[in-house]
């Protein structure tokens, strides 16, 4: 897998990863909100270096202008509901792409620190020749990525898959290399160093999902 972490250079990525971090700001929810498509824009905008070119003439009313656009046809996938803000941030630099949702979920069972992820809802177009963007914000264990991809394999086989998520943990870093061809890309705003005793990213940000859409009640 080739990995791309933005973190290790200085931009101005730094500023809105400091404030989904910082537990005063991230109270806004709607700033919250709009950070984490702030930075999916970003991951999107150099994802987009990755892709084929081909030249491209347009008619102007003044004349023709010569440029190059990517030619694949995108597939942009998110998981529910953290996934959402992420997904937007996408799909305002990839407009056109086709999109796909699932839900997976952590189902604990007798323990609360071990884990299964379930994939109840899916809906998806045509994969086959495509080139998929799975999206989700927190690469914790890596788990829900590969179930994942897994649940979308009956819809097709895509020409090339590129992870994006916004913060992970370098285990889920170490697990989806090893689950994922050397051919996918993992764009990614940062890198934490572990994880907790619950799966958690430390020092992360605490539950995407919930300071993006207020808090679920517990099953």
């Amino acid at each position: 897998m080739q990995i791309h972490n933005l973190s290790k250079e200085p931009s101005v990525l730094n500023t809105f990863i400091s404030e989904i971090r910082d537990e005063t700001i991230q109270k806004d929810s709607m700033r919250f909100r709009r950070n984490i498509e702030r930075i999916g824009e970003i991951l999107g905008y150099e994802l987009s270096k990755s892709l084929n070119y081909k030249n491209h003439t347009i008619k102007t009313p003044l004349g023709e202008s010569k440029t190059k656009l990517y030619q694949q046809d995108v597939v942009l996938c998110s998981i529910l509901r953290a996934g959402v803000p992420l997904h937007n941030g996408l799909l305002n630099y990839f407009d056109a792409a086709e999109n796909a949702f699932i839900s997976a979920y952590r189902h604990h069972k007798d323990n609360p620190e071990s884990f299964e992820i379930i994939v109840e809802y899916l809906a998806c177009p045509n994969l086959n020749d495509k080139t998929l963007i799975l999206a989700d914000p927190m690469l914790a264990t890596g788990q829900s990525m590969v179930a994942t991809f897994e649940a979308l394999k009956p819809f097709g086989v895509s020409k090339s898959v590129h992870l994006v998520s916004v913060i992970g943990a370098q285990k889920g870093v170490d697990f989806v290399s090893e689950a994922f061809g050397p051919n996918t890309h993992l764009w990614i705003a940062a890198i934490d160093e572990k994880l907790n005793d619950k799966g958690y990213i430390i020092p992360g940000l605490g539950d995407a999902g919930d300071l993006a859409f207020g808090e679920k009640l517990q099953q």
